[in-house]
């Protein structure tokens, strides 16, 4: 979706393309994460604001902390230049992906030993209905 630089949003809008609730939305501005504009009561999101709405998301969907988000955001509005953030991300990415590897291994030893126990119970059923 090309969104032209001046354009600006709702918070239904962004909501809706976004398909999340105007609590949710809220619930990231109180957080720090977003900073609209307002004419009275009505809140006005710029270009950047749903940029940050969407990586916010993004973030979220891999298991990023909003605190891991909001440094990120810190990062890149304190620097001249991505670098700084992009060796943060690269950093916060690396241990996220570490603690889902592990996460899976965990599992796959899990389901294992529920195979076994599950085998060993088959085992004994099978034993009681011979008798």
């Amino acid at each position: 979706m090309t969104v032209a630089a001046d354009r600006t949003f709702s918070i239904s809008e962004l909501a809706q393309e976004f398909d999340i609730t105007t609590r949710a939305i809220r619930f990231y501005e109180a957080e720090g994460l977003l900073f609209p504009a307002r004419e009275g009561q009505r809140r006005i999101y710029t270009k950047r604001d749903r940029v940050r709405l969407m990586l916010t998301l993004r973030g979220k969907r891999i298991g990023l902390s909003l605190q891991e988000i909001r440094e990120l955001f810190e990062l890149y509005d304190a620097a001249n230049t991505d670098e700084p953030q992009l060796k943060k991300f690269i950093d916060i990415l690396t241990r996220r992906e570490q603690q889902l590897v592990q996460q899976m291994q965990d599992l796959q030893l899990v389901l294992k030993e529920i195979g076994q126990v599950r085998g060993q119970c088959e085992e004994w059923l099978h034993k009681r209905s011979k008798k």
